[in-house]
């Protein structure tokens, strides 16, 4: 844990961002939960149609990206997962804004995704075929979360399991070395997929706009609406022009649509 206020061990604010990522996927998990006791021999189709399996995105399983995190398997597994989640993301919304951390954990669950992806297709094309393992749970998106950490406050101390101090960098290496010497063992494409999550994570820290995706979105949408606003007006200037001069008028607008007064023009030149 990170070593913040008067208590090692204290977790962040539950709020914002980090309270509706952990809500969302406790919410899915007693959901699922509930489906498997009520109807238990369908609770095996529903894993299948939303955990994310490459060769089932490939023919048509569209959702499958966004849907696999939501999927989590056993109660230990379950609160390790959300407690990591509760924790970095909340550490990461005391210094940024909550569309930043949400667009940092969505871009870290889909770069899982599509490294999963790619190395299955790469595989069959090189004659390695890889089994399809399911991929299921939202430890793609912790580890971006974890390396954003690492990247931008690599100094700040973490409780390695509750005993071992150490900074935030090292630890995000050592994750980085278990996830690499996996790919070695059976577990290739999650191991793969893993590492995709972090490079995500990584990317958008690098890229990403400061106060989030959602808000250079919204910018970008406002401007592009107020360009086309200029440009209607620009255009409605120019037929008002057309019509003026068939009345046996002039009128001129500049390049903002906005009427030019010709005696504004004669008093600047006298002044």
């Amino acid at each position: 844990m990170s070593r913040i206020g008067s208590s090692p061990f204290s977790f962040p604010d539950f709020r914002g961002a980090t309270r509706r990522l952990v809500l969302v996927n406790l919410f899915a998990y007693f959901l699922l939960l509930l489906a498997q006791v009520a109807i238990p021999e369908a609770a095996a189709g529903l894993y299948r149609f939303f955990t994310f399996q490459p060769n089932l995105f490939l023919h048509g399983g569209l959702w499958q990206p966004f849907t696999y995190s939501l999927i989590h398997l056993g109660l230990l597994g379950t609160l390790f997962e959300l407690l990591s989640l509760w924790f970095l993301a909340g550490f990461l919304e005391n210094l940024h804004s909550s569309s930043w951390v949400t667009g940092l954990y969505v871009a870290s669950v889909l770069g899982t995704a599509v490294a999963a992806t790619v190395i299955y297709v790469a595989s069959g094309t090189l004659g390695y075929a890889l089994a399809a393992f399911p991929l299921y749970g939202c430890v793609g998106g912790i580890f971006g979360l974890l390396v954003a950490i690492g990247a931008l406050y690599g100094d700040m101390e973490f409780l390695l399991f509750f005993t071992i101090g150490i900074k935030a960098r090292y630890m995000v290496a050592v994750y980085a070395l278990i996830t690499i010497a996996m790919l070695f063992g059976a577990q290739k494409m999650y191991a793969f997929a893993q590492l995709g999550g972090a490079l995500a994570g990584l990317l958008y820290i690098r890229l990403a706009p400061r106060r989030g995706v959602h808000f250079a979105f919204s910018e970008y949408w406002y401007a592009l609406r107020n360009r086309y606003y200029r440009w209607k007006r620009r255009h409605a200037a120019r037929k008002f022009e057309v019509y003026m001069r068939s009345q046996g008028r002039t009128v001129r607008f500049d390049g903002r649509g906005k009427q030019i007064d010709d005696h504004d023009d004669d008093k600047k030149r006298w002044n």
